[in-house]
């Protein structure tokens, strides 16, 4: 088999930046989320405005959450929501809570909620209130657990063809829940946060954070150059002790 050639294919790890909605997007599709599922509404946006994996949302219970009446609140995260199936969860059940990725089981991350999203979140908890434990998003019964990955699958794709045209609908963008954390990942990079402070907010490395979303960074180029062009302008006026040549004088 010496003659054999073959090597493994690349894994092309970098987000699409097709798959990323605007902030008009984005509220279009939360608005359709609302009239197809109201309860999930605050769920989706706590990806697109605090850019959380879907099991961190689900794991997210009010005690995790600092929402003021108005202004910037906080999402302090414990732990994810995983689906682990029966036959390899410890307690048997189907949904079994987690460390958060690539953390130590007692690690926290703390993750800023713009305005809007503690208005929903605050909406969600008087409108639908939580479980006994505390947990925001739960299947219509409490004892029932979080929200299943089909039932807010499901109600995506409902809302995805109400809010997208024909012709979004046939493209990749916003194809699946976790895009919305893409999209909000690449909002706080082209909006010039700090790439070590979206890593930490995100839960990823830095290095990590530049080799997924280094295609989002939409404007990366024209940014670039528009910089060049200041530095070249800099200092083009010659020092005052300087003489200039002019018409009626000799230096």
């Amino acid at each position: 088999m010496d003659f054999v050639q073959w090597s493994a294919p690349k894994n092309d790890e970098e987000v699409d930046r097709r798959v990323v909605v605007n902030p008009a997007q984005a509220r279009l599709l939360l608005d359709a989320v609302a009239k197809k599922d109201a309860r999930l509404k605050a769920f989706f946006a706590c990806m697109y405005f605090a850019a959380l994996r879907p099991a961190e949302a689900l794991h997210l219970r009010l005690d995790d959450c600092d929402l003021p009446k108005s202004g910037w609140g906080s999402l302090h995260l414990t732990g994810s929501t995983q689906r682990a199936g029966q036959e390899w969860s410890d307690s048997g059940e189907v949904m079994e809570d987690r460390a958060l990725k690539h953390r130590a089981a007692s690690a926290t991350r703390i993750v800023p909620a713009a305005p809007e999203l503690v208005r929903l979140l605050r909406q969600h908890v008087a409108e639908h209130g939580v479980a006994a434990d505390g947990r925001l998003f739960v299947r219509r019964y409490f004892q029932h657990g979080p929200v299943s990955k089909e039932t807010y699958s499901r109600v995506w794709r409902q809302a995805r063809a109400m809010a997208l045209t024909e012709v979004q609908q046939r493209s990749p963008l916003a194809k699946v829940p976790y895009h919305l954390r893409h999209a909000a990942v690449s909002l706080w990079l082209n909006a010039g946060v700090p790439a070590t402070q979206v890593a930490d907010w995100a839960g990823h490395s830095v290095n990590v954070l530049l080799k997924v979303y280094a295609k989002c960074i939409d404007g990366q180029d024209e940014a670039a150059r528009r910089r060049i062009e200041a530095a070249l302008q800099q200092n083009t006026e010659p020092p005052e002790d300087v003489c200039q040549p002019r018409p009626d004088a000799d230096c």
